[in-house]
């Protein structure tokens, strides 16, 4: 899969080990290597749909991050990235084809419960 990040200093957190660990700490920094790397060697998004996505639990967000997805890290965390396809891909019957996204941006970690 395609992945970009919203801007460097979000690349930079997550794509080099030592800033991952200095940002985010060795624990969360074990997950996020794990999903980055099942990320860019997943051909889409499908694999990580629904009933596939345990132990990491992907989904879609709510209210005001519609149109966003998550994956769970060490609670409360989560990874937050968007697809790009253009158009993105929706099922007939509405709601994410999810295997049909093969592009996603990279948005940051973050708590989406406080």
């Amino acid at each position: 899969m395609d992945i970009i990040f919203t801007n460097k200093k979000i690349q930079k957190q997550l794509s080099e080990e030592k800033e991952m660990v200095r940002t985010h700490g060795p624990r969360r920094t074990k997950s996020l290597k794990i999903i980055m790397t099942q990320l860019r060697a997943a051909p889409n998004l499908g694999l990580f749909a629904p009933p596939y996505s345990p132990p990491h639990r992907c989904h879609e967000l709510k209210g005001n991050k519609k149109g966003q997805l998550s994956v769970d890290l060490d609670h409360p965390y989560r990874l937050i990235f968007e697809p790009i396809n253009d158009p993105v891909p929706i099922r007939p019957e509405g709601g994410l084809d999810w295997s049909n996204v093969t592009a996603i941006k990279v948005k940051g970690v973050e708590d989406t419960h406080g």
